[in-house]
């Protein structure tokens, strides 16, 4: 499989997941702002949307969406417990976290990332965020990890998108779970692998 990422983007999510899974993989690195390759070829010939993560499959094809590719990798390896089995509430609750990582606190980052959001509104989607964070955070009270002592795909998500937050002007402070739980999952070898090999790359 091969992994189409940019260091530090939501990409980081599944190749967290990948090495956690165990499973081989190369790196891709791509050019959002030019949508290029490093070999200077063209990302939309590959991924017509333009985004990262783009995996493409050791069967051939190409699967995209960040959530999905998750859930499709961690169903490869179904022993990694990356995911419950399909079927079962456990994996609905894990499901659960996904849809709320990447419909409320990703997409609300976006604006906050883009320099011509008008700064009223920014202040706004902080106000916005803040709000869905505390919810996160409540929902981390008494756990290790989002769906408890288990390390899920959930939980991957949530790390990529919590390292983004500092830098966009909103305080964490009051969100002790959340500093707790980025550093439980910041140490785990596979995230430290994973971050390295951006560094480097």
């Amino acid at each position: 499989m091969k992994l189409f990422y940019k260091a530090g983007a939501c990409s980081l999510s599944p190749h967290i997941i990948l090495r956690e899974a165990g499973l081989p993989f190369d790196l891709v690195k791509v050019d959002l702002a030019a949508k290029t390759l490093a070999d200077g070829s063209d990302f939309l010939a590959v991924n017509p949307k333009g985004q990262v993560p783009a995996l493409a499959l050791d069967e051939g094809g190409l699967l995209t969406e960040g959530p999905v590719i998750a859930q499709y990798i961690a169903d490869k390896v179904p022993d990694s417990g990356l995911i419950p089995p399909a079927g079962s509430l456990e994996r609905y609750r894990v499901l659960e976290w996904l849809n709320f990582i990447g419909t409320e606190l990703h997409k609300g980052c976006s604006p906050l990332f883009r320099p011509n959001t008008p700064d009223a509104y920014k202040d706004i989607a902080r106000q916005t965020l803040t709000a869905k964070l505390a919810v996160l955070n409540q929902g981390l009270q008494g756990k290790t990890y989002l769906t408890g002592e288990r390390f899920t795909v959930a939980d991957a998500y949530a790390f990529v998108v919590l390292r983004w937050v500092p830098h966009l002007g909103v305080d964490l402070s009051p969100f002790a779970n959340l500093a707790a739980f980025s550093e439980r999952v910041g140490v785990r070898p596979a995230v430290q692998a994973a971050l390295a090999a951006e560094a480097q790359g």
